[in-house]
């Protein structure tokens, strides 16, 4: 029996998967805000960069990644409202969803702008969300 006739069996054998609600195909429990601050460090950069440049071809380049990365902000964001933070934690936290839905509208806010205050603005919010993070992590 070859290995893809194994594995086919094996899924047959398989019930149906239930619902899922994870950053990935598998619940891994990863979770940290560091990806949103990673991508939202980008974005402050090229903004830089493109103020920095009078190359409109590379000012056009600028401005499409920018925008993939505000948008990879607002799903590292979400990834961790929505899977890692519990009801106990808004509880403890009455802010976490202010700061969430502040947070996410400036990454979008981001996507159409090229002010770096925008972008500060942005990378204040989620390091106020990455120290209620990792507060909660010691508890």
């Amino acid at each position: 029996m070859t290995l893809l006739s194994r594995l086919l069996s094996l899924a047959d054998r398989v019930s149906e998967p239930g619902s899922v609600h994870a950053h990935c195909d598998l619940p891994c429990g990863v979770y940290d805000p560091v990806q949103a601050k990673v991508e939202a460090e980008s974005v402050k950069a090229i903004m830089e960069k493109y103020h920095a440049s009078n190359d409109e071809v590379f000012r056009a380049r600028a401005l499409i990644i920018k925008e993939q990365r505000a948008e990879l902000v607002k799903y590292h964001l979400w990834v961790l409202w929505t899977d890692y933070f519990k009801p106990a934690h808004l509880e403890k936290y009455p802010q976490l969803h202010e700061l969430f839905w502040k947070a996410t509208k400036t990454a979008g806010e981001a996507k159409h702008s090229t002010d770096v205050a925008v972008a500060d603005d942005l990378l204040r919010q989620i390091a106020e969300i990455d120290r209620i993070f990792w507060e909660t992590k010691k508890a």
